[in-house]
């Protein structure tokens, strides 16, 4: 018998996001110069940060590469951001292998045929309500909110309470 997305959420320790589409909404906007901008949503940059500072690691793997994107990244205090991959399965695995991370450890969330693969290899695949059709498949768990629109609030929060940890952080900002 399978186990359920909550009783997964157990075993999780680290997060890996894509960027557009998951932490976007995978529109772009282009300036007259050719620069493309991205909204994020600012619920999601909190739940990482609450995730980093209760020792989650947080990854994330993309395609895109907007500096922007490293800057906002960096200053939620995400230090292992790969911008540019062609190969998402390869740096997963190089990404897992420094840090000693078994793959049932890790929340995936993609939301398009370049994550599929990486995917397949997780404990808990996870992607926003909008995601391709082939991604809603594999995943065991989708979020009620879009892409760029809380899906990454939605499922660290999620893994934090299934924890005990969500308003352990919360509250520890206070006391």
């Amino acid at each position: 018998m399978s186990k359920s997305y909550k009783e997964i959420m157990n075993d999780i320790t680290t997060f890996v996001l894509d960027v557009d589409g998951v932490l976007t909404d995978g529109t772009i906007h282009l300036t007259p110069e050719g620069e493309m901008l991205r909204n994020m949503n600012i619920r999601d940059g909190y739940a990482m940060k609450a995730a980093i500072e209760n020792g989650y690691t947080v990854c994330i793997i993309s395609g895109g590469s907007n500096e922007g994107v490293r800057v906002r990244l960096r200053n939620l205090g995400i230090t292992d951001i790969h911008l540019g991959v062609a190969d998402k399965v390869e740096t997963f695995k190089e990404f897992t292998d420094i840090y000693n991370i078994k793959p049932e450890q890790v929340l995936y969330m993609g939301d398009d045929l370049p994550d599929y693969w990486v995917m397949q290899l997780v404990g808990l695949p996870t992607c926003p309500q909008n995601a391709a059709p082939e991604i809603k498949e594999i995943s065991k768990y989708i979020s009620h909110k879009d892409g760029g629109t809380g899906s990454v609030r939605d499922v660290i929060e999620q893994v934090m309470k299934v924890q005990g940890k969500w308003m352990e952080h919360f509250n520890a900002q206070y006391d």
